[in-house]
């Protein structure tokens, strides 16, 4: 299984806004649509790592399995 997702841009008169569709909260903007990249990118790994802390912060404590996500192909 290969995650696909899909960034999606939207050109507005002070450069770009741009938005992941799968992740509500990841977006961001740029003056160019390579820096909205750049900065989507970034958006995309605080959303990712903000979740990350808040649900061990919320699972401390709980007897819980954590694995790889897709597992890894053997």
């Amino acid at each position: 299984m290969t995650m696909k997702l899909t960034a999606v841009y939207r050109k507005v008169p002070e450069g770009y806004i741009a938005f992941v569709e799968e992740l509500p909260g990841a977006n961001t903007q740029g003056r160019t649509l390579d820096e909205a990249r750049a900065n989507l990118g970034e958006a995309v790994e605080l959303l990712l790592d903000a979740n990350r802390s808040e649900m061990e912060k919320a699972l401390q404590g709980i007897d819980v399995i954590r694995e790889s996500f897709p597992p890894d192909k053997k």
